[in-house]
């Protein structure tokens, strides 16, 4: 028998191919039922993560939905199922590859209070996805549940977070902290603490905390080798503010403070913690970035 694979839940599911289209050929049901009140709104965090993790992000009309049974959805939360999903594709918002007009892939919806899913049959959907290798019409979701109702406000913020990860001077994704080191001045109050970042393609990036007698202590970022005391913070919503609020570790690793009398040490901690308060939380609704490794 042929084999057809699917990729969901991180695990590979599979099964025959008369079996899985027995699943997708079925004629969709008549009745139809509104979605269920959405969620929390996506914030700029949560865009963000998933536009930066996908290959692709697809609006796309869906045709027929089908559950699958519990022995091909490993891995589901309790009170959610998981459907084989046909739809049309409506725009490529991104991606480097061709895509046909019929799509197929898997995703996991919520029961109602009747522990039904929703009728998404004819719904437009936002989805953030990988292509199958070897499928073509098939995708793989960047998560479980990475569909989204389509609506013009959300389909303009992933416009705009998917031009700013487009920007040739995008900034580098940025994964903890190098070293940091406080240096006291000659008045009373005077200091400057210089935070070098770590990023994943070991791009420069470095954190300024000046401060002055009976002033309020200013920082900004810079992300060149160059550190500027004159560097702005970052705008909350940007690229830059994201790679920060969303990434900084709560503290300073012990180790990378490179001052060594406690009086410098305490000053580099406290400026460190002052640039995580002025950032602001960054606050998600769907807990971080995807768990799906990314295929690129």
């Amino acid at each position: 028998m042929k084999i057809t694979e699917i990729r969901a839940s991180g695990k590979w599911l599979i099964a025959g191919a008369a079996a899985f289209a027995g699943f997708a050929m079925q004629p969709a049901q008549a009745a139809e039922t509104p979605l269920p009140p959405p969620g929390p709104q996506l914030t700029y965090a949560d865009i963000t993560d998933l536009a930066d993790a996908a290959t692709m992000v697809v609006k796309a009309r869906i045709r027929t939905q089908r559950t699958l049974p519990p022995e091909l959805s490993p891995g589901l939360r309790p009170g959610w199922v998981r459907l084989l999903i046909q739809a049309d594709t409506e725009a490529l918002i991104t991606g480097r590859q061709a895509i046909g007009e019929s799509l197929r892939y898997l995703v996991d919806v919520p029961l109602d209070a009747k522990g039904k899913p929703a009728k998404l049959r004819k719904q437009s959907f936002i989805i953030f996805a990988f292509p199958v290798p070897g499928h073509p019409g098939d995708l793989q979701l960047i998560d479980v549940d990475s569909q989204f109702p389509a609506d013009p406000a959300l389909e303009a913020r992933v416009r705009e977070v998917l031009t700013q990860l487009a920007s040739p001077d995008v900034p580098p994704v940025v994964t903890g902290v190098g070293e940091a080191l406080a240096v006291q001045g000659n008045l009373s109050g005077e200091s400057e603490t210089q935070v070098f970042l770590r990023t994943k393609t070991d791009a420069p990036v470095s954190l300024n905390v000046v401060r002055r007698p009976n002033m309020q202590p200013e920082w900004g970022v810079s992300w060149t080798e160059l550190v500027d005391q004159s560097a702005q913070p970052p705008r909350e919503g940007t690229l830059e503010w994201y790679r920060l609020a969303c990434f900084l570790p709560a503290d300073v690793p012990y180790d990378a403070i490179l001052s060594r009398d406690g009086e410098s040490r305490a000053l580099a901690t406290a400026d460190y913690r002052y640039v995580l308060e002025q950032l602001g939380r960054c606050s998600r609704t769907r807990g971080g970035p995807p768990k799906f490794p990314n295929p690129r």
